[in-house]
């Protein structure tokens, strides 16, 4: 387990000060924190992010080029016509960072949304995913089913509510080919075999997005992924490979406890998984007395200064950056906000 020094922990005190002094005024009440969780993150993080990434990426060009240090290595940058450097997942910083040392804002249950089927007990989203994807959403865990020859996402039994896994995963390539700047992760709960889910994945064009990660290779940057074009990480907590891409969730993450009913239980502690791996699954959502996903319980937790010191105590915990922070009712609170402030802060 990596445990901070005792000056990490010094570090974190002051960090997690700082922040939540500049975050204080975002979180607001019930309201603000959904304006500011989903339609100001759409404003910023998507028409910047995403449809000016594909505007600036295709309509003005983008030329490579190359430059050289003072230790005589070269890098490669990537810049528009006019100079300014592109994106990645929003932010250009990003773009040399590698994948095991980025922030993603992930949701729990994406697929589970009252407007799709849901009934108002299992529902864990207020907006399907296309609108999760447009503002800001990276990650989805996803919890996967074989109904009526065809794989589909249910959120306990399938009668209350299922949408058909290919329509989503075709929602997201739509997303991706028209944002090419953007890297996304797939984390499914998996009922079937991989050879179900390859059949969507040949169906809905996905299979030419996937990233195949090699066991013990160090992880490419996002501006890797995205030269590659290799933009859709794909994992599940049961199956594993083959085929390459389908990788077994536990062999390159781990996680922290889910489900508690009093947000004082959020715990960094082991769950699943090993923490000698490379990639860091937190969960971070309270459920309701009897154990179902609750709307205001996410207007609490997700508002800035919890979600965050939160996110900075398990990445103090772990000496390892959360690359996945999942949420239920994303849009309620400040994911967004605080995974801009993990990704381009210096972190604890």
């Amino acid at each position: 387990m990596r445990r901070p020094s005792p000056l990490a922990r010094g570090v974190l005190l002051s960090s997690l000060s700082l922040a939540l002094a500049c975050g204080s005024d975002d979180s607001g009440d019930g309201a603000d924190e959904v304006d500011t969780g989903s339609t100001d993150e759409t404003e910023t993080g998507t028409d910047t992010g995403s449809t000016d990434e594909t505007e600036t990426g295709t309509d003005t060009g983008s030329t490579d080029e190359t430059e050289t240090d003072s230790t005589g290595e070269t890098e490669s940058t990537e810049e528009t016509d006019t100079g300014e450097a592109l994106p990645c997942n929003g932010h250009p910083q990003l773009c040399d960072r590698p994948l095991d040392e980025v922030v993603f804002a992930a949701t729990h249950n994406s697929h589970a949304v009252t407007s799709e089927g849901f009934s108002a007990f299992n529902a864990n989203q207020g907006f399907p995913v296309p609108n999760q994807l447009e503002d800001g959403v990276r990650a989805f865990l996803l919890d996967t089913y074989f109904e009526d020859d065809s794989v589909v996402l249910c959120h306990g039994p399938c009668g209350l509510g299922e949408v058909s896994h290919a329509l989503v995963l075709g929602q997201m390539v739509d997303f991706l080919e028209a944002n090419p700047r953007e890297v996304v992760a797939i984390l499914y709960q998996d009922a079937v075999s991989p050879e179900q889910l390859s059949v969507d994945y040949e169906a809905t064009g996905a299979i030419d997005l996937v990233y195949s990660h090699p066991e013990g290779e160090p992880w490419p940057t996002l501006g890797e992924l995205i030269e590659a074009n290799a933009r859709l990480l794909v994992t599940a907590e049961q199956g594993g490979p083959p085929p390459d891409w389908h990788h077994h969730l536990w062999a390159l993450a781990w996680d922290t406890p889910y489900g508690p009913t009093d947000a004082a239980d959020l715990s960094c502690e082991l769950n699943r998984g090993d923490p000698d791996n490379d990639l860091f699954l937190v969960n971070h959502w309270v459920n309701n007395t009897f154990g179902l996903p609750s709307a205001e319980n996410a207007e609490e937790v997700n508002a800035y200064e919890p979600l965050l010191s939160r996110a900075l105590e398990c990445w103090a915990l772990w000496d390892h950056p959360p690359n996945f922070l999942a949420v239920d009712y994303y849009e309620r609170g400040n994911l967004m906000d605080v995974v801009d402030a993990l990704n381009l802060g210096d972190g604890p």
